[in-house]
């Protein structure tokens, strides 16, 4: 089975975990969250992986740098909507940590790669 080159690429697997771990965490959330933060969290979490692997598809280093962009926005919405859910107390603060800290190793690592393009 071939492998593509994002799967090679240690923020595209980090970010994939990510939305794993955002799944599990949503899924304790409460039945009212479903179609709010629930479905918001779970959608720019899986965004993140999926611009980066997008974004390799493409041939420009403009529209592989614009992919990055969207992950590390995706990323940075996901953050504001932790915030909001520990502010909610919807996520334990071991769990908002623990989340934040995987987005700013991602964010770091974006910045990495579009500073690479």
């Amino acid at each position: 089975m071939k492998t593509f080159s994002f799967e090679k690429l240690s923020v595209w697997q980090k970010s994939r975990k990510l939305a794993v771990k955002t799944y599990k965490l949503t899924k304790l959330f409460p039945d009212d969250e479903r179609f709010g933060l629930i479905s918001q969290m779970r959608r720019c979490a899986v965004s993140i992986s999926s611009n980066i692997a997008e974004g390799t598809g493409r041939h420009s280093a403009k529209d592989k740098a614009r992919f990055t962009e969207i992950a590390f926005s995706s990323a940075l919405e996901l953050l504001n909507q932790i915030i909001i859910s520990n502010d909610l107390e919807l996520l334990s603060n071991e769990a908002y940590k623990n989340v934040r800290q995987d987005i700013s190793e991602i964010t770091a690592m974006l910045d990495g790669l579009y500073k690479s393009k």
